[in-house]
């Protein structure tokens, strides 16, 4: 019942993606130069909520365009309606859907789709998860010198001492590829497919990562926070990997490395 519900808000939310796309839309602007939102992200939110709110009335739902966010229901929809925004307004098709379900504080499940590529991700708690329904899994690197990352930069930038620069630069000047692609879950559901070894960013939202996190679990990888303690999508840094080069980059990203 919770995976039908999900995968059709899914679907939804990614009409609302597509419709949008590449046609004319209104923009504004929340905090920091760049931080948009635009119409279309108002229409995925509304259709996902009206399947949510149809099906499991009693749920809350936590979502980036909604000023619904506290709730004392146990379940818990954790909605980005497109996630890299800027680079759907710019026309690039690094952009999705984010939905994930979390009960008494644990994720049950999650869903990313991108209909622009074509890609629909998905993983259930024990159950393993899938690219277009086929099974994936972490890649096998084991070390961060050889790995391929990726990353993301607030939009209002952190000036502390091993922030996104600094570690960028130390990674880069190494030799290691470093990209960043504007979507946090897509470059999420990359890890968990193979495509890179391992992410990190400094600050995220509940709704960037919750869905991204799930899956990458799912397909074999690891997940804690900056510090390398356990995860949760309501604190902001974030590391994600195969598993196999966590320890070294979350020393990097500490400053513990190179």
């Amino acid at each position: 019942m919770y995976k039908e519900a999900l995968i059709e808000a899914t679907n939804a939310g990614a009409d609302e993606l597509k419709r949008f796309f590449n046609e004319k839309f209104t923009i504004s602007h929340k905090e920091g130069i760049n931080n948009l939102v635009t119409e279309a992200d108002f229409a995925s939110d509304k259709a996902i909520r009206n399947v949510i709110k149809n099906t499991f009335p009693e749920h809350g739902i936590v979502s980036e365009e909604s000023d619904e966010k506290v709730t004392n229901s146990e379940y818990k929809w954790i909605i980005d309606p497109i996630d890299g925004t800027v680079n759907f307004a710019n026309g690039i098709p690094i952009c999705c859907v984010s939905i994930g379900l979390e009960y008494k504080g644990n994720m049950l499940m999650g869903a990313v789709y991108n209909p622009l590529m074509n890609e629909f991700f998905f993983a259930e708690k024990n159950k393993g998860a899938t690219l277009n329904g086929n099974k994936i899994s972490v890649s096998d690197k084991t070390e961060v010198l050889k790995s391929c990352l990726v990353t993301g930069f607030p939009y209002t930038y952190l000036d502390h001492a091993n922030g996104p620069l600094q570690v960028f630069s130390k990674l880069i000047k190494n030799g290691v590829p470093v990209r960043r692609f504007g979507s946090a879950a897509i470059d999420l559901c990359w890890v968990a497919a193979g495509r890179f070894d391992g992410f990190y960013e400094h600050q995220l939202h509940a709704w960037d990562s919750a869905a991204g996190f799930i899956i990458v679990e799912e397909a074999g990888g690891k997940v804690t926070n900056l510090k390398g303690e356990k995860y949760s999508p309501f604190q902001p840094g974030i590391i994600a990997t195969n598993g196999r080069i966590h320890s070294d980059l979350q020393k990097i990203v500490a400053g513990e490395l190179l």
